[in-house]
């Protein structure tokens, strides 16, 4: 029987199978960020399953992440080479900062990147910015980060793990300046179709970008078969690159573990006690980054709809929809954000009164055992994005539900739908199919729930994110040439 995948077996593949080649990781977003807090400075993990699935590589392999250094304390804690030893408590990988100015973070970041490749990946019916400047400033950050690649890995050979859509270019920048390097990226999000990807008008450079890694990874199928019909409309050279799916999932046991802590218990109360006499049956939970493509104006006129349709749920049903602020900066964020306030309360005036009002939205900072509690309290969690990768929320649902219960409603544009067959799958775009949903997953008997949530907590606990990183690694260190291992 082959041993299932855990922390442990994933870093003896990379010890075992890397040896003395070094291990570079890559991503826009870095695994730890200093930050000046009432004169003291203090390192926290941001929330992010990127970050919790590859740090248990960078640990292993005592390797480098490169990253944007974005916290205001960052500078304060590296050293002379811009490099920090993490985690701070038990130090484990070098942290290496790039430092980018306020018009390279506008034009790359929030612009380029998210205003331009993050509508055109999602299909997100919001019209990619495609700014000839804005381009111009992704291609300068792309450099930027080659040159750090290049001046941790010297002239030897390396292993790149580049991560997302933030470094589309920087896979042929190090290949011509040093073959020895063996380049692997991971594109998190979904890759469009051919007819879309033309709308964009650096679709060529970017396809060319990708094609100069030896390895690149998708999360589902249908995005590597849309990568694979793009990359046969650009001329190739001679370089072969491999396209291949790696579903990225989590920490199935540490969720498990979280979820059962005395800190998780001690949040369920106080969720209780802010929500006043609820009836565990009758609430509904949700919990996404605040973000057009997460289907979240949908969702709550589908409660609006639920509660048309099924009075005798008023003054009973609730639903708590916690939020995590993303990107405010971006005019279409603040506007989301302002759109989802004004939902909630148009819908709260028609149905609620003095004691009871049916949605709660919750954009305060939250902490992670209180995340965990209202998974565990909700009959059910909605998870309508209009399009998505992958989705690790409902993993982590699903994780969370120590209890074997609770249904999860899940978009069918969402990449994890391929693998929760357990979920009720919807089309986000219809609220009459949301409404629907919910009014099945409040009435649905616990033997029919528990046996939907078996299902899943067996697949998420098997294709856990050692597995995600055991794989693609697995097939990184088949590419590495044998010399490169010394």
């Amino acid at each position: 029987m082959t041993p299932s995948w855990n922390r442990g077996r994933l870093q003896a593949l990379i010890r075992q199978g890397l040896g003395d080649l070094p291990l570079i990781l890559a991503s826009n977003r870095q695994p730890w960020i200093h930050s000046s807090r009432n004169g003291a400075v203090v390192a926290e993990r941001p929330a992010s399953g990127m970050v919790t699935a590859l740090e248990p590589l960078a640990e292993a392999s005592g390797g480098t992440w490169i990253a944007h250094g974005s916290g205001t304390a960052d500078r304060r804690c590296v050293d002379a080479g811009d490099g920090v030893a993490v985690p701070p408590d038990q130090p484990r990988y070098r942290l290496r900062r790039i430092w980018l100015s306020d018009a390279e973070c506008d034009g790359y970041y929030n612009n380029l990147a998210n205003r331009g490749l993050w509508p055109l990946c999602h299909v997100a019916f919001v019209p990619p910015l495609c700014d000839p400047e804005h381009w111009h400033t992704y291609r300068l950050v792309n450099q930027r980060f080659a040159e750090a690649v290049l001046q941790e890995a010297g002239d030897g050979p390396a292993l790149v793990f580049l991560q997302d859509f933030h470094l589309a270019l920087v896979a042929p920048i190090l290949r011509r300046a040093n073959p020895l390097l063996t380049l692997v990226q991971f594109w998190h999000v979904p890759w469009p179709n051919l007819e879309l990807l033309r709308t964009f008008p650096y679709a060529d450079e970017l396809v060319e970008g990708l094609l100069g890694n030896d390895l690149l990874g998708f999360q589902i199928p249908a995005h590597a078969a849309n990568f694979h019909q793009a990359a046969t409309q650009v001329g190739r050279g001679g370089h072969p690159t491999r396209v291949a799916t790696y579903p990225i999932s989590i920490d199935y046991d540490h969720w498990n573990q979280l979820a059962a802590c005395p800190a998780v218990e001690a949040a369920m109360g106080r969720w209780r006690q802010r929500l006043g006499a609820i009836q565990p049956d009758l609430l509904g939970v949700g919990m996404d980054r605040l973000d057009y493509t997460k289907g979240l104006p949908q969702r709550l006129r589908a409660v609006d709809q639920l509660l048309l349709q099924r009075p005798d749920l008023r003054g009973r049903f609730r639903f708590v929809q916690q939020l995590a602020n993303s990107r405010s900066h971006i005019c279409e964020y603040g506007a989301l954000h302002a759109e989802l306030e004004a939902l909630a309360e148009e819908i709260n005036r028609r149905w609620g009164d003095g004691h009871w009002q049916p949605v709660l939205l919750c954009s305060e900072r939250c902490e992670l055992t209180d995340l965990i509690a209202l998974q565990r309290l909700g009959r059910f969690c909605l998870v309508s994005s209009l399009h998505d990768g992958m989705n690790l929320v409902a993993k982590e649902f699903v994780a969370a539900r120590i209890d074997g219960d609770g249904v999860l409603i899940l978009s069918r544009f969402a990449g994890s739908a391929l693998e929760l067959g357990g979920a009720l799958q919807v089309n986000p775009f219809s609220e009459e199919e949301l409404a629907t949903a919910m009014a099945i997953a409040l009435a649905m008997p616990q033997l029919e729930r528990q046996r939907r949530m078996a299902l899943m907590r067996s697949q998420v606990a098997e294709h856990n994110v050692y597995r995600w990183g055991g794989q693609i690694l697995s097939d990184s260190i088949a590419l590495v040439p044998l010399a490169a291992h010394g």
